[in-house]
């Protein structure tokens, strides 16, 4: 036996390997690759880039570039293999079962699995380069690639498959989106993560999700002496005031506190006066999504509207404001008492108020109260109990112990609320205080 046409046999081997471990490599680490992240590379003006852009819009001649390169070194390494047993051990049959097994673990080890974890992990710092290699073995391979095609195309028609030539843009649905912007929030600062977290969010919320309830609406009477009317808008946190005759059935407007305090006369104001610089109030649905109300506040020019259910009755407030804090956060409060949000205090408890809105309490708290039935952590507590419960009474839901503190004018005022441990159960359960 020739010892250097062995060792050339066996040098051959080695190189067979690491070409198919070249093209196993590419094939991941192309597929792998962050389209998007590549577009705006190529945007940018990296040539690499574009390339690579190029070679995944006819990914059906990509694939079928590497994966003729891979059969045929997988095939010419395991028939080379043949050839250095037989020139080794002669013809006998646990000599081929050996050598067949040796190839099969190097070409799994070396040429399979192992570049195919690199390719996944490292696909941009691998895909971007060797698009420099396959753009033009693409060009001299490509009439062999057409011609195997054709045999492809056949069989997926007979067997009713729609076969695609390119990559399609495919369509994200808002969770997948939402998904996209958590994953990689390596790449973007935490506020900003935040803010775009929160736009998809607002596609599932309804104007009565985030209003202020009627309960909360300051509102002054215009039939009150002027003395009263003065004193409600000098005490007022708001720039924007609810007028009524009486009662918020009776709605008469929207006063600007800087228009009311313009009006004042001898330090009161004048009821005629007050009427003058009232604007005509703007009603909305309680049903109307969030994102659109954005719009409708945009297209009219307004900042300010009164909910209404599907009987007209008056539910509550929206602003813009309002709407801009769901996907920014809060930047302004209504009053003192507001300020700051709540907080787990060092007890792992907290004081709510029974009017908290249950997706407030969610986002300070990190909890998962149910949103599907009652808004307030009052009206959570109730449909639960079925009963208006006393001081003292604690209910636990979602894992969420809460204990009633305070009850008065047939609704819960104050609870407190004790931070759920992973192994507490998400049922609900009663006991006594």
């Amino acid at each position: 036996m020739d010892d250097w046409s062995t060792r050339s046999e066996l040098l051959t081997l080695v190189g067979l390997l690491i070409a198919s471990a070249f093209f196993s490599m590419a094939e991941t680490s192309m597929m792998a690759l962050n389209r998007y992240r590549i577009k705006a590379m190529a945007r940018m003006g990296n040539r690499s880039a574009r390339r690579t852009l190029e070679l995944l819009s006819q990914t059906d001649r990509l694939l079928g570039v590497i994966l003729l390169g891979n059969n045929l070194v997988n095939a010419a390494a395991a028939t080379l293999t043949g050839v250095v047993t037989v020139q080794w051990f002669g013809e006998e049959r646990y000599a081929l079962a050996i050598g067949t097994l040796a190839v099969t673990f190097a070409i799994l080890v070396f040429s399979e699995i192992t570049p195919k974890v690199i390719g996944a992990t490292h696909a941009e710092r691998i895909a971007l380069p060797l698009s420099h290699v396959l753009a033009p073995l693409l060009r001299v391979l490509y009439p062999v690639v057409s011609f195997i095609n054709l045999f492809v195309g056949a069989l997926l028609w007979l067997l009713r498959v729609r076969g695609g030539h390119g990559s399609e843009e495919t369509r994200l649905t808002s969770e997948e989106l939402r998904a996209l912007v958590l994953e990689h929030s390596r790449y973007l600062p935490k506020k900003h993560q935040t803010i775009l977290a929160n736009l998809f969010d607002l596609e599932h919320l309804r104007v009565s999700d985030i209003m202020v309830p009627r309960a909360h609406i300051e509102a002054i009477d215009i039939d009150a002496p002027a003395d009263e009317l003065t004193r409600q808008v000098m005490t007022s946190y708001h720039t924007r005031l609810v007028a009524c005759h009486g009662n918020l059935d009776h709605v008469a407007g929207l006063a600007h506190v800087r228009r009311v305090i313009a009006a004042l006369r001898q330090g009161s104001i004048q009821r005629e006066a007050l009427l003058e610089v009232l604007t005509p109030p703007y009603f909305v649905p309680g049903s109307t999504p969030v994102l659109t109300q954005l719009q409708f506040f945009q297209e009219r020019r307004e900042r300010v509207a009164l909910v209404v259910d599907e009987y007209g009755e008056l539910q509550g407030l929206v602003a813009l404001e309002d709407i801009v804090e769901e996907f920014i956060g809060e930047f302004t409060t209504g009053s003192p008492l507001q300020a700051g949000g709540l907080r787990w205090g060092g007890a792992d408890s907290v004081l709510a108020d029974g009017s908290a809105s249950l997706r407030d309490i969610n986002r300070d708290l990190g909890l998962a109260l149910p949103l599907d039935g009652p808004r307030t952590l009052n009206g959570l507590i109730l449909e639960h109990l079925q009963d208006i419960p006393e001081s003292g009474v604690s209910i636990r839901i979602r894992g969420v112990v809460m204990e009633i503190v305070q009850t008065e004018d047939r609704a819960v005022r104050t609870v407190k609320l004790i931070r759920p441990r992973e192994s507490n159960p998400a049922t609900t359960e009663n006991r006594p205080g």
